[in-house]
């Protein structure tokens, strides 16, 4: 079977920042490169937030997530890697000669030297509020996600939840929306502290440590009372509102990789500083992985990609360079820059 199928020398599986910036660092370092996708989408987590303003990605001023997904895919494209999307890899076969045979949901075999698995936390489902017939409310003003920040103009918006990004919505709404209430069930929020801070210090009401208790509806389609219940007295207080936020993370769910062999932790498997795993040929970056520097950034998600591909390189090629040459010394970008019309002085 394996002779019938092309050869990669990596296959990453997961697109989000992770995996779309490991295939731009494969393509530096001349490797043929598959990129597999679970979703018909790249992007990963991001596509949750699309209208949410990052903030911390280096050298990249305030960006919407849309913005940035769309950016990350051109760059990790540049090398022309293959693209394979709608499929989820839920196991694979090691070869004679050392080789994977990836396989996936969809019957489809991919053959390659090393894998590196990018995929977050796995296949992400949105948690729900446990109200019973809060469901009913999805399709008028129960919201999950924020698509767009202008149908909250003029608002009155209750938030559930503490973690980032309800506080980051938050933050977002509180100059559009009429008002914007923030209930969680802890006193300490799990958002960055500057962002916290800057939450506490505007006109966003906080209420904590309190959740919501019940939803009520005088037409029975939309929203227009939120029960709230202080977690230590029980007092409860009702407010009025327009359109309810809820933001109480995700259910995620690895699959069939959780029987891999891989040492797999609840929400991650454990790397070394080499970010390998377990398993020699396969290596894991971004959110799916932990060791001792873990950095839980966009930006430490790019360089858990750098050091697994060139993990992969020389588990490939031990005599390798150990690292790929920057950009304005490396010979895969002198076409490029003449694409762009830059001359390099050296010739």
């Amino acid at each position: 079977m394996s002779d019938t199928l092309e050869l990669y020398d990596v296959t990453i599986i997961g697109g989000g920042p992770a995996g779309l910036y490991t295939a731009f660092y494969s393509g530096m370092r001349d490797l043929k490169t598959k990129l597999i996708e679970a979703k018909e989408q790249l992007g990963g987590r991001m596509l949750l937030y699309p209208e949410k303003m990052i903030w911390d990605v280096g050298g990249v001023t305030p960006i919407r997530g849309e913005k940035l997904i769309q950016q990350l895919t051109q760059q990790a494209m540049t090398f022309s890697p293959t693209l394979v999307m709608g499929q989820q890899i839920v196991g694979y076969e090691r070869q004679e000669d050392g080789t994977f045979i990836l396989l996936s949901d969809t019957g489809e075999k991919h053959h390659t030297r090393t894998i590196i698995l990018a995929i977050g936390y796995g296949i992400r489902k949105l948690a729900k509020l446990e109200i019973e017939g809060a469901d009913r409310y999805e399709v008028s003003n129960l919201h999950y996600t924020v698509q767009e920040l202008e149908i909250f103009r003029g608002k009155r918006v209750l938030i559930s939840g503490g973690g980032d990004s309800a506080v980051d919505w938050a933050n977002e709404l509180e100059p559009i929306a009429a008002s914007v209430t923030i209930v969680h069930r802890r006193d300490q929020f799990g958002g960055h502290e500057r962002n916290v801070s800057r939450m506490k210090a505007s006109s966003v009401r906080v209420c904590t440590p309190y959740t919501v208790q019940a939803l009520h509806s005088e037409d029975g389609k939309a929203i227009d009372k939120v029960t709230i219940t202080h977690a230590e007295t029980g007092e409860t207080e009702q407010i009025a509102v327009d359109d309810v936020i809820v933001n109480h993370g995700m259910k995620c769910d690895f699959g069939p990789i959780r029987e891999w062999g891989l040492d797999m932790g609840e929400w991650h498997t454990r790397v070394n500083e080499k970010m390998a795993t377990s398993i020699p040929g396969i290596f894991a970056a971004g959110d799916f992985v932990t060791h001792g520097s873990k950095v839980h950034l966009i930006s430490g998600a790019f360089t858990d990609g750098v050091l697994a591909l060139n993990s992969a390189k020389l588990y490939m090629d031990p005599e390798a360079p150990t690292v790929a040459y920057v950009s304005s010394h490396n010979e895969r970008f002198k076409e490029k820059n003449r694409e762009l019309g830059v001359v390099d002085e050296e010739e």
